[in-house]
Parts: structure tokens; sequence; C-alpha cells
């Protein structure tokens, strides 16, 4: 590949910023476009780079946590977003959590005085027309910038309103009453049905009609349309009674498997909540149609009334906001290339990560993916037994009919060779196995012979 003196990166974000410093470490020349304070959008508040919108936490700190060990592996990795992160921590428990001023304006300055970014302040309207590029335009991409990635990747590859159901930890999911079975035991039995009687479905129903819902925002009110395709399962539950028993707790078809009702029948359920495979593993079940807009702890609560659930463990809690993202199993590969257009990477929420970590981590590989490309080496993929690599291993293979936007798991990790029944030391052998798997793929030293550098 021929190389070129410049790398444009759009976007300023945690990804963006993570991706230009790490093309900038690595000697390339870096443009860094940034909208704001040009235009701004409505959830920032500040034209500070890496601005952190919602939470001022990064999540666990402990190793033996997901999103702890995302961050011990970034740490290893040389990221500039979690060296400012712990230089700018508060108290916060067990949590990384950072003084939201101090940190950006840190990332800010640290952007704008090295010498190989360009910092731009302006609207990037349309996708780059040759060149080595890093689209990481976030969840909130401008309109005129969506509307040609659109163009680009089609009708069916972008996603506009983030409308995602609960998954749980498959260990925690009691196999003694959730059962495997097919409606109508049609095609393979895919599904895992959690069985209610009548009285536990009312007292379900009457529990999400109840339930505190999380406040939209001007802008997400305005897109209200996109819920009539895909209605918060609260929304079902006020409809009626038996609004969710002929929608996605339909129980056509099934029965409990060894159980009869009085007449010596095949026991049919009043009502089935079904949970679809999220991995290839078996380690994440989606809850089919339970995208929702309840507060997290009411999510929590009632979601483990339904039977099988009691000791449920979500990995992620429902969602339902404005949101732009990739169907990235169609798109990227796991080194975050296009595979359209290989010279074309995207990292960060748009790509189809969540939390804050995995936005450093996207940018950290698609900065350091964009370097290699410009020095004409070939892209790394990292091993899928470290956080980083699963989480890009996913976006890339996962079934694009129903891929919703993943955070940092374990359940995302490939299995021990060895059986490990306590989850606080299985855990800790993941991170063992991640930090030992990515020692080969340090930070690397500026690559002196880049034009222009």
């Amino acid at each position: 590949m021929a190389r070129t003196t410049t790398v444009h990166v759009i976007g300023a974000g945690l990804a963006g910023t993570e991706a230009a410093w790490q093309l900038a470490e690595a000697g390339v020349a870096v443009v860094l476009h940034e909208m704001r304070p040009v235009r701004s959008t409505p959830a920032h508040h500040t034209a500070d780079a890496a601005e952190l919108v919602c939470s001022n936490s990064f999540g666990a700190r402990a190793v033996d946590r997901a999103a702890g060990l995302l961050h011990e592996e970034l740490r290893r990795l040389g990221s500039l977003v979690i060296r400012t992160a712990d230089e700018h921590a508060v108290p916060a428990g067990g949590a990384l959590a950072v003084d939201r001023a101090t940190f950006g304006a840190a990332l800010t300055d640290a952007l704008a005085s090295h010498p190989r970014i360009e910092f731009r302040r302006e609207e990037v309207e349309a996708l780059p027309a040759d060149g080595v590029a890093v689209l990481a335009t976030g969840p909130l991409t401008s309109d005129a910038l969506a509307d040609d990635l659109h163009r680009f990747t089609g009708l069916d590859a972008m996603s506009f309103f983030d409308a995602a159901s609960p998954i749980v930890d498959g260990e925690t999911i009691d196999r003694s009453i959730a059962f495997v079975q097919s409606r109508y035991d049609r095609g393979e039995a895919a599904y895992l049905n959690c069985p209610f009687d009548r009285e536990t479905y009312r007292a379900f129903r009457d529990a999400l009609v109840a339930a505190e819902q999380v406040p939209l925002k001007d802008f997400e009110r305005e897109s209200a349309t996109f819920f009539e395709g895909c209605l918060p399962i609260e929304e079902l539950a006020r409809r009626g009674e038996d609004t969710m028993r002929f929608g996605p707790l339909k129980p056509v078809g099934l029965s409990v498997p060894g159980k009869t009702d009085d007449r010596g029948r095949p026991l049919r359920p009043y009502a089935a909540v079904q949970l679809r495979q999220e991995d290839r593993a078996g380690k994440l079940w989606n809850l089919v149609g339970f995208q929702t807009n309840l507060k997290w702890g009411e999510q929590t609560r009632i979601f483990r009334m339904i039977p099988g659930l009691e000791r449920a463990e979500f990995v992620r809690l429902g969602v339902m906001h404005r949101n732009t993202f990739l169907n990235a199993p169609r798109l990227l590969d796991p080194t975050l290339q296009f595979r359209a257009r290989p010279t074309l990477l995207a990292a960060g929420q748009l790509v189809g990560t969540e939390g804050y970590a995995c936005a450093v981590g996207g940018g950290w590989l698609a900065g350091t993916n964009a370097a290699r490309l410009v020095t004409g080496r070939e892209p790394i993929t990292l091993p899928t037994t470290t956080m980083l690599g699963s989480l890009a291993h996913f976006i890339a293979t996962a079934s694009p009919k129903h891929f919703q936007p993943m955070p940092a798991n374990f359940g995302l990790l490939p299995e021990l060779p060895e059986r490990v029944r306590n989850k606080r030391e299985r855990y800790g052998r993941y991170a063992e196995r991640a930090l030992a798997d990515l020692a080969p793929f340090g930070p690397e030293r500026p690559l002196r012979d880049v034009p222009g550098a």
C-alpha cells in the first residue's frame, strides 16, 4: 500500500482521542476533526475532547471484573485515556471514576500540544474520499455524516434508535425451570423458555405497569415514532392484560417437560419468556422482545420475577435511546476495518460496543491498525482470550439479524481448559490468561521512517 503522510480521525470523543494519540505516538501525522463547539449535540455541554456525557465512572477497577480487566489491558497497551483517568481519579469505592472537568481538559491539552496532531474544530459532512481514516463519531453522529455513512453502508446496516434487550449470564439461569424448546417444535430447539402460570404472570405484569421509567431527553422524544416498531415491554403490559401473551410472551406450541395438567395432557404454560442464545458458546442469553425504558434497578427487580431468572445476573440491562450504530457483523473485521474499504476504520459506540472503556479500547485498536496500514504493515487481530480482542471478535462475527451493542463481559471469553466452579477464581484465571496473551502487543516505538513524521 502506498504510504500517505496523514490520517484523518473524525470525532474527538473517547475513541477518537485514543485513536489520534496512538497514531501520533507511532509517528504518523494526524488531523483530528471535532465539530464541537462549532456545532454541539443535545448531550454535550463542553468543547473538551473525550467529554463524559453520562456517568463519570469507567466501571470496576479490579481485574477479576470485566471492566477492570479491560482497564488493565489498556494500561499495558499504553492508552492515553486510561492513564489520564488514573491521574484524575476521584474516590469511588471499587470503581475508576474521574473528575470530569480536569479529565477532559487534560486530554484536550494533550491532543492540542502534540506535534503530530492537527486539531480542527469543524463538522465533517462526508466520509473522506481516499486515504486512511478512522471514524469515531459516536452515538450522536451529525445528520449529514450519518446520511453519507448510510449511503456507504446500505439501508439495513445502520440503526438510529438503540432498543436493546437485557442479556443474562447463562450460568445464572435456573435450568430446572427454564427449558429448551422452539414453538411448535419447529426447527432447531434454540430457545430457552421461562414458563409462567396465570398468577405469576399477572403479578409480573402488574409490576411492569407500576415500574419507574427513565425520562426521555427532548431529542429522544422527537424520535418517539421509532418505538412503535419495537415497543418497550412495559408499554405492551399497559396496553392490556393479554397483550404480552399475544406478543413476545406467546406460549403457543410450548409444553413444560415432564409436567401434565389435571387431565394428564402436556402442561401448557400460561405465558413464556423466550431467551435467545447471544454467543456461539451459549454463555450469554438475550431476553427476546424485552427492549425497555425502565430504570436499571427496576429491571433487575422485576425481571428476576420471571421463573428461572430469580438469581439471574445481567451482563447488560435494557436500553432505549437515540443512538447511531453500525450493524458491525455485516461491515467490519475484528481489526475494525470496513470490509468494503479496508483503509477506513471505525471505533467507539458507533461500532456497537457499550461503555467508556470499550470506546477507548476500540480507539486504541483502530488507531494502532491505521498506523500499521499507513506504514505498509498488516493490521493486528488481538487474541479472543483478551477482553478487547473478544469484543472486537464479537462485533465482527455476531448474528447480523439480532445484533445489539455489547459491553465488556466475561461471557465473551473462550472457556478455560479446566473447569473452575468458583466464579471469582474463574474470573481471576480469565484475567491471568488475558494479560499473558496480551503481552506481545505492547506500545510500539515511533516509526521514524514515516513521511512527514
